[in-house]
């Protein structure tokens, strides 16, 4: 028996132990640190650009095309369209989990390639992209110029030389952008009165501009094969692209016979300017720039955002002084990092207290010394399994570590105290009683580690994000228990039979005064035990409302997937009237900045996105988003959410706007904000005014809703448009194509990209538009001119075209294929979202009709999802435990008597869950599984030891009452000290508290339950399974 081997061998029992530390603490090093495991849905995007198409040009021309080929994917859950006002198509498709993400990109890469023949030219010429990565940001770097010296711009320019291609070719980085486009490009501002007199087109310019900013080849003189003669080879030489404005604005448009000469200057303005002019960010109150992170599909966050870190911190180092500076702005992985800090203190924590409760048991350091060993063994090992296994040291892992801590020192006080207990009353030697007691207590060990063990398996093979969260949690329980198992059958009982002696007991009085206790709660305990066996039926009618306890309880309390957390970020995002300009948000953005610096303490950084919504994931400009970032949680007295509150308030002073405040994700690449996200689908039906109305009705029954608070939706079919109509019998009659009216439309309105040129090495777009005094008033399509192709004179367009005012959408969703109008919410403080999801569900049922249906994205879906997972790993732990026991006992009656001691447990959960009104999420659900474990371990103790008395010739009743007196002792010392070690769960503070309390809160008091009221019972369930059989 290996345990008799390691009492008389105890160097080699310290030896194994010894190696399995040294084990983890290699494995420690390189072990990488996370907030969750890789549990985000891998995410392709394809994003390309129409400028100056409208909404329902881009959806039938560019959406419908690349949707068409989406469909039959393996892997693929969903995509949504995102058609923005400014001609931009975003369509992001989400993957299972487990989906290998670079076999998605190139499936869809190939069937965007399929797609791409039946695209626009100009869409083509754009390009269409596809990247491996979510819309999420990992973080926001925003530039500012301290001296003002630099525009930005400049600021844009300087970022995209010096430090986007740095970034990009970081591990772990999907994408690196510059928000808005607000880099440098050739501007050509034409004036379309001039060209009109100068008989210009649009066309004109386009050609002059591709036909001389260009590369050529001139050949070579003297190049092979030659003449015998030959002795000199040049290369010849081209001007090549045009470089400044002044060589731009002396581009030639047309030189008539009579010497006179159209340049380009004649008619346009042409100057460096910014690509795009939809965007202003503000940051602290100064101009600036910002560039999105975006983080790889798969990668890990935390050590992508350390090396990007790094990476600025280096680059920072060549900034022109005082010129350039920048800020980290929206950085979640500070969270995880704080997070994970603070997982860490309470596991030390907790090792203390466990520590106190063994010592305050055993009453002599040396003994206590044999099962606090057991600890850091057991936890360090596991990190060795942690890196065989391929995981990480994340959220879930660390808590299964700080759960584990009680556990696994469970197996060495099993040991020791029977140990203790044979040298105490049968005067054994250290040596004889630890052989003795391993052949009492081995069974039961090998029992408990199997139970523990094999109670989380069947969880490792559920799928999705749940099976993920579950697997990390349970393998790391697992693997920790089968260490302390290991440990308490080796190094245990060899330290006991080295280190234990036959001590007087303590005279300390605190000591006394404790022992003196313990025997009158065990006087107490045993009364409560007989009187339980007198009135077993009575004993029954509890056990029977004990079930419909939890039942009932299960059934009203709230449901939630993971719980929202103050990560030190509040966002925020504003919506003016539509039609409104530009300007006018820039000026309510401007105001409401002040107030929230001047009202919001903690606050490090305000930054302001002009004509940017995060949340809609669009461009417009009457939107702006404000992203606030707290002061490090221990140097602010508020949380996120009592600031989203004053921001909120804050926002609703607003009479010209109106905003709605958001936290981040609790799982980065679950959609853009805590809370739920949805699309209203209309199937079969492409109507936007239908739809929005459809919309408006949904929202405004949510609104009556009290648990529900920031609902928004994105549908804006009401936005201010000029339906321009041409007169085709009249153009035709001018010798006008409508191509040519509508091509002059989009120039001269929209701009138009005509081609590239090189600067610093970097290659910047070349955009021709009608200068801003041109394009203000639907009267300027009366200044913009046309040349007929039958007689050559110009044409205004105001003669061809019909202006009407209407409205409708400028920009679109869609979801799956179908028009849909997304919709965000989140419940109310004390409010689950599970309850918020139903709510919504039932809203949907009783408002919207018939051809119109919700579907989930992000949180919500998963959530949706994950709904079946928990029960289902509830129910097969139950199984599993059952079946190992009963194979340890080779009964099929007796584990039922350890099975029953659970709802105990559970009661005990739920109930801690009600009074502090936290809702059933993942954390309580696996802390449930861990229940089920240690419940059927204080239940096996007695059982095995009952049995035991039972093989020796006692009766059921009094073997299972002196199994209750032996055990007692033991089961309140491994209980304690796992209560006392989850403590810090339950009270904890700071980052990532919400997700601590969660798991703490279940399992605290459920293991109460479990040691002070399921012990009473266990003894009675025996003896119903028990009576009248023959134990050999």
């Amino acid at each position: 028996m290996l345990s008799s081997f390691c009492i008389k061998r105890p160097i080699f029992a310290t030896v194994l132990s010894i190696l399995i530390v040294l084990a983890g603490l290699v494995a420690m090093r390189v072990l990488p640190l996370s907030q969750y495991p890789n549990i985000t849905p891998p995410t392709i995007t394809i994003s390309t650009q129409y400028e100056g198409a409208n909404a329902q040009t881009l959806a039938r021309t560019v959406a419908a095309p690349i949707e068409d080929q989406l469909s039959g994917i393996e892997g693929l859950i969903y995509y949504t369209t995102s058609i923005r006002a400014n001609g931009e198509v975003r369509i992001q498709c989400v993957f299972d989990v487990g989906t290998d993400p670079n076999y998605a990109m190139l499936e869809i890469n190939n069937r965007v390639r399929t797609a791409e023949r039946r695209l626009p030219d100009v869409v083509r010429q754009n390009g269409v992209n596809v990247r491996k990565r979510s819309e999420e940001v990992l973080m926001m770097v925003a530039y500012t110029s301290p001296d003002g010296s630099y525009s930005p711009t400049e600021l844009a320019d300087y970022a995209l030389l010096n430090v986007v291609d740095y970034l990009k070719r970081l591990p772990g980085i999907g994408d690196v952008s510059v928000f808005g486009n607000v880099q440098s490009a050739m501007r050509i501002w034409m004036d379309p009165l001039r060209m009109g007199q100068l008989g210009v087109t649009t066309q004109d310019i386009e050609n002059a501009v591709n036909d001389k900013n260009m590369e050529r080849g001139a050949g070579q003189i003297g190049g092979a094969p030659v003449i015998d003669s030959q002795q000199l080879y040049y290369t010849s030489k081209t001007p090549g692209q045009l470089l400044t404005p002044d060589e731009f604005g002396a581009i030639v448009l047309r030189a008539d016979d009579n010497g006179s000469i159209v340049r380009l200057r004649d008619v346009a303005n042409v100057e460096i300017g910014k690509r795009s002019y939809e965007t202003v960010n503000v940051f602290n109150g100064k101009p600036s720039i910002t560039l999105a992170v975006y983080l790889q599909t798969g990668a890990n966050a935390v050590a992508a955002a350390d090396l990007v870190k790094a990476e600025l911190d280096r680059i920072s180092a060549e900034y022109p002084k005082d010129k350039v500076a920048h800020e980290i702005t929206d950085d979640t992985t500070i969270f995880v990092e704080a997070s994970l800090h603070e997982v860490l203190k309470t596991l030390g924590e907790a090792g203390i207290l466990v520590l106190i409760v063994v010592f305050l048991f055993l009453q002599n350091w040396r003994t206590t010394l044999i099962p606090m060993l057991a600890v850091p063994v057991s936890l360090i090992g596991t990190m060795a399994g942690l890196w065989l296994l391929g995981f990480s040291l994340n959220t879930l892992t660390l808590f299964a570590l700080t759960l584990a801590i009680g556990i696994v020192v469970d197996d060495a006080i099993v040991v020791l105290e029977n140990v203790e207990r044979l040298m105490r009353y049968e005067h054994l030697s250290a040596f004889d009683a630890a052989v003795k007691a391993m052949k009492e207590v081995a069974g039961a060990l090998v029992a408990i580690v199997l139970v523990l063990s094999a109670v989380f398996v069947p969880v490792a093979f559920l799928g999705g994000i749940a099976g993920e969260l579950y697997r990390q949690f349970a393998v790391t329980v697992a693997v920790s228990v089968a260490l302390s198992g290991f440990v308490a059958l080796t190094l245990t009982p060899a330290l006991c039979a080295i280190l234990l002696k036959n001590e007087k007991p303590s005279t300390n009085r605190f000591f006394q005064a404790f022992n003196a206790g313990l025997s009158h709660f065990t006087f107490g305990y045993l009364q409560l035990v007989k009187l339980a066996l007198r009135f077993r039926y009575f004993s029954a009618i509890i056990l029977v409302a004990v079930i419909a306890g939890c039942w009932y309880l299960i059934q009203i309390t709230p449901t939630s997937f993971v719980p929202s957390e103050d990560q030190g970020i509040v966002r925020m995002s504003m919506t003016l009237p539509e039609g409104a300009s530009f300007n006018r948000t820039e000026s309510e953005t401007e105001k409401v900045r002040k107030e929230i610096e001047a009202e919001i303490p903690g606050l490090v950084s305000v930054l302001v996105m002009t004509g940017f919504d995060t949340q809609g994931s669009d461009i417009r400009p009457n939107t702006a988003t404000f992203v606030l970032r707290l002061d490090d949680w221990e140097k602010r007295t508020e949380t996120a959410f009592d600031v989203r509150r004053k921001l909120q308030e804050i926002a609703n002073r607003s009479a010209d706007s109106v905003s709605v405040t958001s936290l981040p994700a609790p799982i980065r690449g679950l959609g853009s904000s805590s809370g739920f996200s949805g699309y209203i689908l209309a199937r079969g039906n492409d109507n936007v005014e239908l739809l929005q109305q459809v919309t408006n009705d949904f929202m405004d029954a949510l609104a009556q809703r009290p648990e529900l608070t920031s609902l928004r939706t994105f549908l804006r079919a009401e936005a201010p448009i000029l339906q321009v109509s041409l007169d085709e019998v009249k153009a035709m009659q001018l010798g006008v194509s409508s191509a040519d009216v509508y091509d002059s439309l989009s120039s001269f309105f929209a701009g138009n990209y005509i081609n590239d040129f090189t600067r610093n090495g970097r290659i910047y777009r070349v955009i021709m538009q009608a200068d801003k005094e041109y394009r203000m008033t639907p009267e300027s399509f009366n200044k913009c001119w046309v040349r007929s192709s039958t007689t050559g004179e110009m044409v205004s367009l105001g003669s061809l075209l019909t202006i009407k005012r209407t409205t409708g959408a400028d920009s679109l969703a869609r979801m799956n294929g179908y028009m849909a109008s997304q919709f965000m919410g989140a419940a109310v403080q004390g409010v689950s979202s599970g309850d918020a999801i139903k709510i919504v569900e039932q809203t949907a049922d009783e408002v919207l009709p018939d051809g119109y249906s919700i579907e989930w994205t992000g949180q919500a879906w998963h959530e949706k999802r994950i709904g079946s997972s928990s029960s289902t790993a509830f129910i097969f732990g139950l199984v599993i435990v059952f079946l190992i026991l009963a194979a340890l006992y080779e009964r099929w009656s007796l584990p039922i008597a350890v099975m029953l001691a659970v709802p105990f447990a559970v009661l005990g959960a739920l109930v801690s869950l009600w009074i502090r009104s936290a809702p059933n999420d993942i954390y309580f659900q696996i802390g449930l599984l861990v229940l089920i474990g240690l419940t059927a371990k204080n239940a096996i103790l007695i059982v095995e030891f009952a049995v035991q008395k039972m093989q020796e010739g006692m009766n059921p009743f009094d073997a299972a009452l002196e199994a209750a007196h032996l055990r007692l002792r033991p089961i309140l010392m491994t209980s304690l000290a796992f209560v006392l070690g989850v403590m810090p769960l339950v009270f904890a503070t700071g980052a990532g508290a919400q997700a601590r309390h969660s798991m703490g809160t279940g399992v605290f008091g459920g293991m109460i339950a479990a040691t002070f009221i399921a012990t009473i019972f266990v003894p009675v369930f025996f003896t119903w399974l028990a009576k009248n059989k023959k134990y050999k």
